[in-house]
């Protein structure tokens, strides 16, 4: 068993790749088909086996459509200056890992460059009455966010009984993201924030594709950023995204869709704008009495050596209680 070091992550992938079609070991599969002959001049490390796996991918990818060598290959990509929707746009994909700039831990009470932390779209430059409006609103909400800060921070610390074993400066972080926690509900969907992503390159091309599509214009605007950053680490898994017979032509029917379902839903329900319900705001629409004993039953199942159906029975027939 052994990890493999010092070689391209499109390297990487290509032996893998290879490895599952081949009888060989990985070893002798790098000799014989990603390593120069003896007599060429040894490339450096992070060209090892470049030009092979390009074109391996090229013919994997772009002809035969095996998704699964994507996920071969992975990279870390940094989103800065996110609005709150478009970090929702690039989390909502398949199995990938996201670290988040939390607002738990990070007051957004500073002004970079003489303005609060949030996204001002630059469609809103064609209507500035409108954009007046949409500043001065956040403005609100920013500052409102600002002056209750100290306040709740000085509550939740009266409120919060001294430890001897705790440290002060552990005691202050825990009042202040107990403060930030609570006031968090304040800031808008505008509100910027970091973002890391680490997927693989299947991943990052279902993201793109669809984010190509997304109807937020800083999401397409982001996909465009994110395709040519990627590129220049891992650009052998990314070739259909913008192929106008592949990754075009879905992000095309991802909209037309989208454009479709919305002139559906207006044709078939009512266009009026809706009436807020009398009564509570929060009301149970729907549940699933059966529910628990669902859960109960798979969690049984599969240790049971029984039948599905036997152990659905058997858990309908358990109390409640």
């Amino acid at each position: 068993m052994f990890a493999l070091r010092n070689l391209p992550e499109a390297v990487k992938g290509a032996l893998f790749a290879r490895y599952s079609r081949s009888p060989k070991s990985l070893r002798r599969l790098l000799v014989d088909e990603f390593l120069p002959p003896d007599d060429d001049a040894p490339p450096q490390a992070a060209e090892v086996g470049s030009e092979r796996a390009g074109a391996l991918y090229e013919r994997v990818l772009g002809e035969y459509g095996d998704d699964s060598v994507a996920q071969l290959g992975a990279a870390h990509v940094a989103v800065e200056g996110a609005s709150n929707l478009l970090t929702k746009a690039l989390e909502w994909n398949r199995l990938a890992s996201y670290l988040e700039q939390s607002t738990r831990y990070v007051p957004l009470t500073d002004r970079p460059g003489g303005r609060y932390r949030y996204h001002v779209p630059p469609a809103l430059a064609a209507n500035p009455e409108l954009a007046r409006q949409y500043e001065e609103t956040l403005d609100d909400a920013f500052d409102a966010y600002s002056d209750l800060l100290p306040i709740l921070s000085a509550h939740v610390a009266a409120l919060l009984p001294e430890d001897p074993g705790t440290p002060p400066a552990a005691r202050d972080r825990a009042v202040r993201a107990r403060a930030l926690d609570a006031l968090r509900g304040l800031l808008p969907a505008a509100t910027l924030a970091n973002v890391g992503v680490f997927a693989s390159g299947q991943a990052y091309e279902a993201m793109l594709v669809r984010l190509r599509a997304h109807p937020l214009a800083e999401a397409r605007e982001c996909a465009g950023r994110m395709l040519r950053e990627l590129r220049k680490v891992i650009p052998a898994f990314l070739t259909r995204v913008d192929r106008e017979d592949r990754g075009g032509a879905h992000s095309r029917y991802l909209t037309a869709t989208e454009r479709a379902t919305a002139a559906l839903a207006e044709e078939l329900l009512d266009s009026r704008p809706p009436e807020l319900p009398a009564g509570p705001s929060v009301r149970l629409v729907d549940f699933d009495p059966d529910g628990e004993a669902r859960v109960v039953a798979h969690a049984l199942w599969p240790s049971s050596g029984r039948g599905l159906a036997e152990v659905r029975g058997r858990a309908d027939a358990l109390s409640t209680i």
